[in-house]
């Protein structure tokens, strides 16, 4: 989710969870509160140091698989960033695609489409400063995805080392919205890295996965007025006054004036939404907001914390986006990270894009413009494939559409935020793009075509 909401910042936070010369802090499953009952608690939970000198540390909540169909030591294990920049994770943890979901009132009930049923679910409040995370001193904040990564690496390395049968699981990254930028800068940085560690020390990347993503704004931001307009949101007057705030943006952006250039595209969506009188550009058919404000109250709770091993100060406020980090990336917002995803391609990585059918704002349109203009041996193909009717449980779902280890999803009735929209779905999505079952799996390819961008 991009940033939504107000924080404050805490820039110091004291842990005193020790062990191997890497701080990290693990639940017992014998701790149980009224709010937060046995049942519900994540398997381990605590803190992922990315620095040396200083306690600047990535928060984690992690759940084993429900039923896994494998040996755990082969159990794919999901990793789940959250956009922003600078929302929680903490938000799809409880509100959308955790095995418990937080009630209006404040409790927790199972979640039917939560996507631990057969994978490990790992949370990680990232950048340093979001959610429960601890950034020593607001410098320590990256300003750009390679720092971003950096850090995310460092938590995912650490927390491989936690437990022997984490060494050798199948990593899949995996996040929505701004993290549309976050999971290919990870990935690609993973690349970097593996390049030149040794077998036993690299991280066993299988695979990433961008639900709504903003990924290559400046081709992205051109899309909103026309979508809005073909849909019926808007008439052909609003549309013209529309693209013209969204090419300021790209011509900020040709100038190099970054920051402006986030003004200049925030501005636009600011438009839109006048224009419209919709509740949010997440989904036009709503009424009213997603309640993730329910994260934010639950986590409030004193006892929540502790269930989950948070260590604050009694004055420390969880808020489910920060301000802080979200200025500090600022002017990060409008820079593209489509050559990573085209380097990972390139790699035989696999991506899965997904998109939901009723989001304006990093939705189907939005995805489909940066796509076309990837330089990748197989985009000549991808979007020449047919686009097959996808359905689960014999009910229509979307549609799926796949070239080799690229697969793009479009699934139907959902907003930005899809798990929350279509559990059972994008859980069955995630699960058989993962196994690579059904339209999903493997495909002979037989008459391979030569072509490359040169023929389009």
């Amino acid at each position: 989710m991009e940033k939504v909401s107000t924080t404050l910042f805490i820039n110091t936070l004291v842990f005193f969870c020790f062990s191997s010369l890497q701080f990290h802090c693990s639940l017992s499953v014998s701790d149980s509160s009224t709010s937060f009952p046995k049942e519900a608690l994540p398997t381990r939970s605590g803190y992922l140091p990315v620095s040396h000198t200083s306690n600047s540390s990535i928060f984690y909540t992690f759940y084993e698989a429900q039923n896994s169909t494998s040996p755990l030591s082969q159990t794919p294990l999901l990793i789940w960033l959250q956009g922003g920049p600078g929302c929680s994770s903490m938000i799809a943890n409880f509100y959308e695609l955790g095995p418990y979901r937080v009630t209006k009132s404040l409790a927790l009930e199972p979640n039917r489409g939560s996507w631990n049923r057969i994978f490990g679910l790992l949370f990680l409040d990232s950048p340093i400063g979001t959610g429960f995370s601890v950034a020593a001193t607001p410098q320590e904040i990256p300003t750009d995805q390679n720092g971003v990564a950096k850090h995310l690496f460092a938590a995912i390395t650490r927390f491989v080392q936690l437990d022997p049968v984490f060494k050798h699981r199948p990593i899949y990254i995996t996040g929505e919205s701004y993290a549309g930028k976050y999971v290919p800068a990870i990935g690609y940085y993973i690349l970097e890295k593996n390049a030149e560690l040794k077998d036993t020390k690299k991280v066993n990347l299988a695979g990433l996965a961008i639900g709504d993503g903003l990924t290559d704004p400046v081709t992205q931001v051109v899309t909103h007025a026309v979508n809005a307009y073909y849909v019926g949101l808007i008439n052909e007057r609003q549309k013209n006054e529309l693209e013209k705030a969204q090419l300021e943006a790209v011509d900020l952006v040709h100038k190099g004036n970054w920051s402006e250039a986030t003004d200049a595209r925030n501005h636009a969506l600011r438009l839109l939404r006048n224009m419209t009188g919709l509740a949010t550009l997440y989904d036009y058919s709503r009424k009213v907001l997603y309640e993730d404000d329910l994260v934010e109250k639950f986590l409030n709770i004193a006892e929540v914390k502790k269930a989950l091993g948070v260590n604050v100060n009694e004055s420390f406020v969880y808020e489910v986006c920060s301000d802080i980090v979200g200025d500090v990336l600022h002017a990060d917002v409008m820079k593209s990270v489509k050559f990573m995803v085209e380097k990972l391609l390139s790699e035989s990585t696999r991506v899965l894009l997904y998109q939901a059918q009723r989001d304006l704002q990093d939705g189907v349109v939005q995805t489909d413009v940066w796509v076309k203009t990837m330089k990748w041996e197989g985009i000549v193909e991808f979007l020449n494939a047919e686009r097959e009717i996808w359905k689960v449980n014999g009910e229509l779902a979307g549609y799926v559409q796949k070239w080799k280890s690229l697969t793009n999803v479009v699934v139907l009735g959902g907003g930005h935020l899809l798990p929350t929209d279509q559990p059972l779905n994008s859980q069955a999505m995630i699960e058989d793009w993962v196994l690579e079952k059904g339209l999903f799996g493997s495909v002979s390819y037989p008459n391979e075509s030569t072509n490359s961008l040169n023929d389009i």
